[in-house]
């Protein structure tokens, strides 16, 4: 298969918990060794990880786009570099991008310019959560963030309990960290006692947990998540 353009886009993930390298793959390793040219979420933190990576790395020969919150990335650039032919990598915060991440636009422009788009192996939240989970791994939805607000959360809540309960499937969500405490709330609110929940909380991390309850027992000892990154699985 040719592509259209000779640039070739690495998505590269970064470690869930901030310096864990030992998590990355040797590939991971290898490429970021060698590129020049970056689009990340936050320029600071991608170097520093970079720094992490690579203690004797170079930065000022490096170049990090910053993608912007509320516009988005620089396109016009990206294509630009596209078109020039150039090795491109783009990286997430945390884990792999363009899995609730804004890296997905720049895979689709990439795909769209004919360019070679290449998936490095690396950590996963959601994988890693729905792994040690032991809900089901045949069938499952990743649904993102759920409303912030009542009754549209509630509602979602519901609904994701009965679709799981009608299809066997694994619903997965997340949540902004300080809204952590808020969607437990709301889960032992809404769910039934016997739904299985899985609470995913700074993998990879030594203080770190995957444990699987159904909501009766969570409603008896819920844990403090504080601002930490957690991913919620429920199997109704």
């Amino acid at each position: 298969m040719e592509y259209k353009s000779k640039a070739k886009v690495f998505m590269v993930p970064v470690p869930i918990t901030e310096g864990a390298v030992q998590t990355l793959s040797k590939e991971v390793m290898d490429v970021t060794a060698r590129l020049k040219l970056y689009f990340a979420e936050d320029a600071r933190t991608a170097r520093r990880c970079l720094r992490a990576m690579h203690p004797g790395l170079v930065l000022e020969t490096i170049t990090i786009a910053e993608i912007d919150k509320h516009r988005g990335p620089d396109l016009t650039l990206f294509r630009e570099w596209i078109r020039a032919g150039y090795e491109i990598g783009v990286m997430s915060e945390a884990g792999c991008p363009g899995i609730a991440d804004p890296g997905a636009v720049l895979a689709a422009a990439a795909q769209y310019a004919g360019a070679e788009v290449i998936a490095l192996t690396g950590p996963n939240s959601i994988m890693l959560a729905l792994m040690a989970s032991g809900l089901n791994g045949q069938s499952f939805c990743f649904r993102g963030y759920l409303p912030v607000k009542d009754p549209a959360r509630s509602k979602a809540i519901k609904d994701c309990e009965a679709v799981s309960a009608k299809e066997n499937q694994t619903q997965i969500f997340i949540e902004t960290p300080y809204r952590n405490a808020s969607i437990l709330n709301d889960l032992m609110r809404c769910c039934h006692p016997r739904t299985r929940l899985c609470i995913a909380c700074n993998i990879s991390a030594e203080s770190g947990f995957i444990i699987t309850k159904p909501i009766g027992d969570w409603r008896t000892n819920l844990p403090v998540l504080g601002k930490l990154p957690v991913v919620f699985l429920l199997l109704a």
